[in-house]
């Protein structure tokens, strides 16, 4: 089979694409190497097989189809995009072009030019708001939603907030429209936190791989400058690791028939869940020395809780998270400290 990857220089990108080449498959990935790490995610991809690198932009329809038509792809997994809500709201325009127009730009490309082809789509938890409607009750680590013991499903109303939600929302919408109108074979992963290597974090986007380096620095140093963290720390998602996610995206292409324009959302489940303060917690014993920070202001449109209830997943795609939290914790430190 012929894979499309587009940002496939990414951190979720450059995993999928080194299975694409495990597997043996034909593997094109359009990238336009801005993000941090992408060309060396790029290299790194190189030594473990062949494969055709497009250097272009999704914003750019003309870019899209020349690659898909060019290349004709069994399955596209559509990762390409703006990823962090602050950016999002410092530059809006340039999240909208991205996201939105890039998203559709796929989609008409496989309409006109591919339309067998298999299309995952990279969404976000944000799609359904910053989710203050909920009763929620506070521990003194960690936000819990009283009514929502086994995580949340996809029967949770929409509600796009901030400029992010509003973009990654509006290709979620469109890519199951496509679905029901095209007949395109769409399927749509809800994200929650997703962590492992070949993650280069920053403070907007990748928040276990951050406070993991900023934990690494703090212990190499006798007197370390504190870091920063928004709100309480009490804030709560559930942590999918990078060999779960590959796992996911290929058990859609496997049971593309059960897939096909279905939504899922996505993470570690409940037995993987964790606040900040439980990470710091983590992260100090796995060290032996406490952390050093202070707390900002709560970020705009931040939920308190976020767990995915992945049950649908289980029930078409025979898929669950396999990798525990403290295993891949400890994976992802060794990542950070490489």
């Amino acid at each position: 089979m012929r894979y499309l990857i587009t940002g496939g220089c990414g951190f979720l990108g450059s995993n999928l694409a080194r299975e694409v080449l495990r597997q043996g498959h034909e593997l094109v990935i359009l990238d336009n190497l801005s993000r941090l790490g992408s060309s060396e995610n790029a290299e790194w991809l190189r030594a473990h097989g062949s494969f055709k690198l497009v250097t272009a932009d999704v914003r750019y329809a003309a870019d899209v189809d020349r690659c898909v038509i060019d290349y004709c792809p069994d399955v596209v997994f559509h990762l390409a995009g703006q990823v962090a809500m602050t950016t999002s709201i410092v530059d809006p325009r340039s999240d909208f072009e991205t996201n939105v127009l890039g998203g559709f730009n796929i989609l008409e490309a496989i309409r006109r030019y591919a339309p067998d082809a298999i299309v995952t789509y990279s969404s976000t938890n944000k799609v359904y708001g910053d989710l203050e409607w909920m009763d929620y009750y506070e521990t003194p680590t960690r936000y819990s939603a009283s009514d929502y013991p086994s995580g949340f499903s996809e029967a949770l109303p929409l509600e796009f907030r901030s400029p992010y939600g509003c973009s990654k929302g509006t290709v979620d919408q469109y890519m199951q429209d496509y679905s029901r109108v095209f007949g395109l074979k769409t399927v749509v992963f809800r994200h929650s936190s997703m962590y492992g290597g070949r993650q280069f974090s920053t403070a907007d986007q990748g928040w276990i791989g951050w406070f993991c380096e900023q934990a690494l620095r703090q212990s190499q140093v006798t007197h370390p400058d504190p870091f920063t963290i928004s709100g309480s720390g009490k804030q709560v998602r559930d942590l999918l690791h990078a060999d779960d996610m590959i796992d996911l995206y290929f058990s859609a292409v496997h049971q593309i028939s059960r897939a096909a324009g279905q939504v899922f959302n996505i993470g570690g489940g409940i037995a993987n869940s964790m606040s900040l303060l439980e990470l710091f917690s983590w992260l100090e014993g796995r060290l032996s020395r406490p952390l050093v920070y202070r707390q900002l202001p709560p970020r705009e449109s931040d939920q308190k809780v976020f767990v995915a209830d992945v049950s649908k997943a289980q029930r078409l795609l025979e898929w669950c998270p396999r990798v525990t939290m403290n295993d891949g914790l400890d994976r992802m430190m060794e990542w950070v400290g490489r």
